[in-house]
């Protein structure tokens, strides 16, 4: 059972919520708290279902499951302000869409004479259950974000603005190493801390890929209101 794990990290990602203050909160000594993350004893169910709505989790999750990612590769979740931006997107909706959508948005920038442009990405999330379950597609949106003050003259995809926010965030290290296992986690990881925190969100959240000193790193971006 991983509950005293669990219990530790649910607590530290919650605004590094101390012991006395969960305590306090249950209405139990510090040293129950330490012996519960040390697994050297367990709470009443009636604690169980306290804990559970103080840190919106679910019990089977909170007691079973293993809800902190053990990983070097990934960073410490983050809260990110962002400005403002202007960008332009490009979706395709095919077995394997991301390469296709990323291609059409670096040829975007090239006819546009962007050198080293910034490209995000996000799934596309409108699609049949035909399309899913049948023909086994999935869609993808890639878009370049447009330097500060850049015009189109003319002609080109529609230029979409997001006005300045607060993002969640995570980054992976080498994300292509094992991309299914650490995106897929790292987004797991992002939305449990939203959720721990209550935090409103939205839908729009995206992925940027880059290279710093030959490594290649992916932040993951979630936007919070």
């Amino acid at each position: 059972m991983n509950f005293g794990r669990n219990l530790q990290y649910l607590r530290m990602i919650s605004k590094n919520m101390t012991q006395e203050d969960l305590a306090q909160r249950l209405g139990v000594s510090r040293q129950t708290i330490s012996k519960w993350e040390l697994n050297q004893g367990n709470p009443e169910l009636t604690k169980i279902k306290e804990i559970c709505t103080l840190f919106n989790c679910k019990s089977d999750d909170l007691l079973f499951g293993d809800l902190k990612i053990s990983s070097d590769a990934y960073s410490e979740i983050t809260i990110e302000k962002l400005d403002g931006f202007r960008y332009m997107k490009y979706t395709v909706i095919s077995p394997e869409p991301e390469d296709d959508a990323i291609r059409r948005i670096e040829l975007l920038a090239k006819n546009l004479h962007l050198e080293d442009p910034k490209i995000i990405g996000w799934d596309f999330p409108y699609l049949s259950q035909e399309q899913i379950n049948v023909y086994h597609m999935h869609g993808y949106t890639a878009a370049l974000v447009l330097p500060e003050g850049y015009e189109i003259k003319e002609g080109g995809l529609p230029v979409e603005v997001r006005k300045a926010g607060s993002y969640v965030t995570i980054t992976i290290e080498e994300p292509m190493k094992n991309p299914f296992h650490l995106i897929s986690n790292a987004f797991k990881s992002v939305f449990q801390y939203i959720d721990v925190n209550r935090y409103p969100h939205g839908r729009f959240c995206f992925e940027y890929q880059y290279k710093r000193n030959g490594i290649e790193y992916m932040t993951i971006y979630v936007a919070i209101e």
